[in-house]
């Protein structure tokens, strides 16, 4: 049996994912290096793998989305229709269409270029090649973002679908919005579909599952529908159409008697007979839903006369039902189930299969062994009591004649009282628990006691029973030392508080109260600057003098602080003049020097900030390693591919074994 579940077809990556996806899977399973002294044989080979690997690649990832996605004119008409519905046959099968024409045309350009490499005749030709295929192939890709965009949205759509079974036992609801379809969906079924007071909740097929004389039966609830032409019905509508279409069911078209979703009957009864193209060959109920609020026989003249007239032409059942108050709820479910059941029954008893089940099937009929005539044996006690039963029943026994027939009873034919009578006294299945331990096999002794067989297992703890060591008065005797403790603690908080105030004079008493006073405030101001959360900083200083700054800065290397320097500097002007040949400074012709301010900072090492001239070498090299990195990322173009490790250490370390290693 098919199961429709769109829920298993995968994403469908966008034009650009799908680039980065196709070109990483290249570049990841197919050889990474070549160099130009090969032979032009290895060169060609080389990159028609890579040619060969992208174009495969591609044509598989197309060929899959082909394939999961269904086909209008090989599924159920139901499914079919719906597509149409909701997403239009025409934009569904052209974006197929393209995917189908971009997988060909990869196909061809693969075939292109494996021609043309076998004519490159150097590297760099094969690799102009290469990139020129690549780069077509992702071209087509491009070129389809839109369908490609269109089926994914598709799919997601899909997924949200409910798994509607066509060829199974349905019941599908439909009807006025806001008539009780979603309320009676979740009474009979384990669904739980969105009930609210306004028109048109539910927008979309929502599917609960019964079972029902030990079979699986789906109930679809539709949305609502409005009595208009065909044309002018929504996607919401036409939802509805499709499933009264399509499926072969057993259809319920509820009716409000409340008149609570604003039709009157007349437009419900209108609304019946423009659906009743498709409520031919189906088994049909017309439901009076919320009885509760009123019913069949509260309504106008006019209005009962239709809902029979209705009943009569269409040759339907009427029956009452109240969501609220669940009246009628399992009599619409057990009478559409019986209709729906006994159709198909008879129409697998039309069909030509039947013939081919019956000569599988054979019927034996058991025959007479002999020629006696034999009665059925029952016992005389039994028939005594139907008797009494009988006379009792009549009124004929008197009270003496009960009590004796009773005592007679008891003697012949005990009664007794089954596990099946004593569930149904206490609530039934789901309810009634059976007591195990009242079948445990125990010593003679315990079979005599029967409050044995009811007792708790025994709590062991230590290899002992808990029950042993428990005192059946230890609550009281518990209670009795917390009220001796009580009084305890009173006792003693008194005579310390007597003590206290004869030790203690009003002088000490005053003392007292001011250092308890005090320890309040230092608490507090504590508990405030904690708050406060501050982190403790020490400033530390330290004066440093000319003498002690010099032999500090000659320590770490530095050139000392003349202080004759420092204080006496004055800043010479220079004087520009120009002449034929450049610009004169200091009478120098063809020369720009420096201000004599700032000296260079390559003459010495100490001059420029080093240690040594070793330190300053080792500061080179570090800049130029540091450097190393942006150059080469500066030298970097966009159309470059960038390769983080060229020669894995997993790969090129190590003794190498016997086999190939160009797996990548």
């Amino acid at each position: 049996m098919v199961n429709y579940n769109f829920r298993d077809i995968h994403a469908v990556p966008n034009a650009k994912e799908f680039v980065d996806i196709v070109l990483s899977r290249t570049q990841r399973k197919t050889p990474t290096i070549v160099h130009k002294r090969l032979p032009i044989g290895a060169i060609r080979e080389f990159y028609m793998r890579k040619v060969k690997f992208t174009g495969a690649t591609i044509k598989e990832r197309i060929t899959n989305i082909l394939t999961q996605f269904p086909q209008l004119d090989d599924i159920h008409p139901f499914y079919a229709d719906l597509i149409n519905v909701l997403y239009d046959r025409d934009h569904y099968k052209l974006a197929l269409g393209q995917l189908n024409i971009a997988r060909h045309l990869v196909e061809n350009l693969t075939k292109d270029y494996e021609k043309l490499l076998k004519y490159g005749d150097s590297l760099f030709r094969c690799k102009e090649l290469k990139k020129a295929a690549l780069g077509r192939m992702m071209s087509v890709l491009l070129r389809n973002k839109g369908a490609l965009a269109y089926l994914e949205e598709v799919r997601q759509h899909l997924s949200r679908l409910p798994s509607i079974n066509p060829n199974t036992r349905t019941i599908l609801l439909t009807g006025f919005p806001n008539v009780g379809k979603s309320s009676f969906i979740n009474k009979i079924t384990r669904a739980n579909v969105d009930v609210q007071p306004y028109a048109f909740t539910t927008q979309s097929l929502f599917v609960g599952h019964m079972d029902y004389k030990d079979l699986r039966w789906q109930v679809i609830d539709s949305p609502g529908v409005l009595d208009r032409p065909l044309e002018d019905r929504n996607t919401i509508e036409m939802q509805a159409i499709t499933a009264l279409a399509h499926l072969h069911c057993c259809i319920l078209f509820l009716l409000d008697l409340s008149l609570e979703c604003q039709y009157s009957i007349k437009q419900q009864v209108d609304l019946f007979k423009s659906l009743k193209s498709v409520f031919a060959n189906k088994p049909l109920i017309l439901v009076a839903n919320k009885v509760d609020r009123r019913k069949i026989s509260d309504l106008d003249e006019d209005e009962r006369a239709d809902i029979e007239a209705l009943s009569k032409d269409a040759q339907v059942q009427v029956i009452e039902m109240s969501n609220k108050t669940e009246e009628g709820c399992m009599s619409v479910k057990a009478t559409a189930c019986d209709i729906l059941l006994r159709q198909r029954v008879d129409m697998k008893m039309k069909s030509r299969k039947l013939d081919g089940v019956l000569n599988r099937m054979q019927i034996t009929l058991p025959s007479k062994r002999d020629t006696k005539t034999r009665i059925s044996s029952i016992p005389a006690s039994v028939l005594a009591a139907r008797q009494r039963k009988k006379a009792e029943k009549e009124g004929a026994l008197t009270s003496d004649t009960k009590n004796a027939d009773s005592m007679e009873t008891e003697e012949d034919v005990p009664t007794r009282k089954l596990l099946r009578d004593i569930e149904r006294e206490q609530g039934g299945v789901g309810v009634f628990h059976f007591d195990l331990r009242k079948h445990w096999r125990l010593s003679d002794d315990a079979a005599t006691n029967a409050s044995w067989q009811t007792h708790d297992a025994p709590e062991i703890y230590l290899g002992k029973n808990v029950a042993d060591f428990y005192a059946e008065d230890i609550a009281d005797r518990l209670e009795a030392l917390e009220r001796e403790e009580e009084e305890l603690i009173a006792q003693t908080e008194m005579e310390m508080d007597s003590s206290e105030g004869h030790a203690l004079t009003p002088e000490q008493q005053a003392l007292w109260q001011k250092i308890s006073d005090k320890k309040k405030v230092i608490m507090q101001s504590s508990r405030v600057s904690k708050s406060r959360n501050k982190p403790r900083i020490t400033s530390r200083t330290r004066e440093r003098d000319h003498d002690n700054m010099t032999e500090h800065l000659v320590e770490l290397g530095l050139p000392g602080v003349d202080e004759e320097k420092t204080r006496g500097r004055k800043r010479k002007r220079v004087s520009l003049s120009r002449g034929g040949d450049g610009m004169d400074v200091d009478g120098e012709e063809g020369a720009r020097s420096r201000s004599k301010s700032h000296a260079p900072r390559d003459k010495t090492p100490h001059e420029s900030g080093f240690r040594d001239k070793r330190q300053k070498l080792e500061a080179k090299k570090l800049m130029k390693k540091s450097a190393k990195l942006m150059n080469r990322r500066g030298m970097q173009g966009v159309a470059d591919r960038f390769i983080g490790t060229k020669m894995p250490k997993h790969l090129f370390s190590g003794k190498r074994g016997i086999g190939k290693t160009d797996w990548r």
